[in-house]
């Protein structure tokens, strides 16, 4: 008997201990905007190897000011992207949330499923069937359907990507908008999971016409080529010949990328593009500005 006293006491002090810890912490501060951001095929190491060449603002302060979780592993194969970016915002792997590749064979529709693929909603921005996507083949929620659901829906959480799986499968069920890029039409779209038209914001960014200006220029390394003395050569044997612009700096693809926008992903000028798309999405959305914290998956 004395011993169940004991017990009793000790889990009301504690139940009494936890719930004036809640109280104390009725109001944290919290962020405004939260950036999420993956990069594709990008190891840890390169954080350090090639941290001469970052910014005091960028990868340095993260890796100065945040944490580095080095020691890990991946527990499911393949490492292909749709699993990847699912399984960084569930916290979860392929047999919980449902993402097991880019696409895989489903035996009850007795065909290959892409990862995104809804056809059930249409393009919005493009004639194409390049918008026909949404996340209903994500079985659970992302931190950032959790962060709408927390707040009743009034963080806002965008999703921006070249590729539609890497901004419809962050953003989540519950996100405002996700936007990726169409190589049909060189513009950024949505679905009508989302919504019926695109914002006037996105519009407007698209009408700039962008990849066509970046089309334009040919592809030179930002650094002279001798400095890049961390990386391979610039020409090796098993290097395919890109765009038919060659395997050797620079690329003279000003006139060899005309209209054909999908390259556009292999360069530098789509992680350009992205870039700019996300600081029209923070300024066309008014993120970080509502009171609660929204997140910006790119």
């Amino acid at each position: 008997m004395k011993i169940f006293s004991y017990v009793l006491l000790l889990s009301v002090s504690i139940l009494t201990y936890g719930q004036k810890k809640v109280f104390s912490n009725a109001n944290p501060n919290r962020p405004k905007l939260v950036v999420g951001i993956v990069v594709d095929q990008m190891r840890w190491d390169y954080l350090y190897r090639y941290s001469n060449r970052y910014g005091e603002n960028g990868f340095k302060r993260l890796l100065n000011e945040g944490f580095s979780c080095e020691n890990t592993i991946i527990p499911y194969t393949p490492t292909s992207t749709a699993p990847g970016h699912t399984c960084i915002y569930t916290g979860s792997v392929p047999a919980i949330h449902g993402i097991a590749g880019n696409g895989w064979y489903s035996r009850q529709l007795s065909r290959e499923v892409y990862c995104t693929e809804d056809s059930t909603v249409s393009s919005v921005g493009s004639m194409s069937d390049a918008g026909k996507m949404s996340p209903g083949n994500l079985w659970t929620t992302t931190v950032t359907d959790e962060l709408r659901l927390a707040t009743n829906f009034r963080s806002k959480v965008i999703g921006i990507a070249l590729k539609d799986r890497g901004a419809i499968l962050p953003a989540g069920h519950a996100a405002n908008a996700a936007y990726w890029f169409d190589n049909a039409n060189g513009a950024f779209i949505t679905s009508t999971y989302y919504m019926k038209d695109l914002p006037e914001w996105a519009k407007q960014f698209n009408n700039k016409k962008l990849p066509d200006q970046y089309m334009q220029q040919n592809w030179n390394t930002l650094y002279p080529i001798n400095s890049y003395t961390k990386s391979t050569a610039d020409e090796k044997s098993y290097e395919s010949n890109f765009a038919s612009a060659g395997t050797s700096f620079p690329h003279m693809t000003a006139n060899i990328l005309k209209d054909k926008y999908n390259v556009l992903r292999s360069t530098p000028y789509g992680n350009a593009l992205t870039m700019e798309m996300a600081k029209a999405a923070i300024e066309g959305e008014m993120l970080g500005r509502n009171g609660n914290t929204d997140f910006l998956a790119v």
